[in-house]
């Protein structure tokens, strides 16, 4: 089932997700060894985590730009943004890693951003699936 992109309330969550997304991603990509510097988070998670956000981060400009949101595509997005919470509050609860105070911050402001995300694109899409 697919639905229309014409919810703007989903389109601006989608759009919204790509940009930090892509921002975040080339930011730690191409910043790592500054950023495990200030943070002390490794510079090699910091780039892998990059790196991961780009190719989402263009799918999700993928989708704001059809005319039909597949369903399934969107609950995928969806997921893929709840194991991110996941996984940062995971790594930061694992020891893997020993950042400083603005490393926790730093984790923590983007988990909550992507919950934020999350929540905003599960209400759309509910909200959507309702008026189809």
């Amino acid at each position: 089932m697919s639905f229309p992109a014409t919810s703007s309330f989903l389109r601006r969550a989608l759009v919204a997700d790509a940009g930090i997304s892509g921002a975040a991603g080339l930011l730690m990509l191409f910043g790592a060894d500054v950023l495990e510097g200030g943070l002390a988070v490794p510079a090699e998670i910091l780039r892998y985590a990059g790196f991961s956000l780009l190719p989402f981060a263009a799918l999700l400009v993928y989708l704001t730009r059809r005319e039909r949101l597949p369903r399934g595509v969107v609950q995928a997005v969806i997921g893929l943004n709840a194991l991110w919470v996941v996984g940062s509050v995971l790594l930061l609860l694992s020891g893997w890693i020993a950042p400083n105070g603005l490393g926790y911050a730093f984790i923590l402001v983007q988990a909550v951003a992507v919950a934020g995300f999350t929540e905003m694109q599960y209400v759309a899409l509910r909200r959507v699936a309702a008026t189809a």
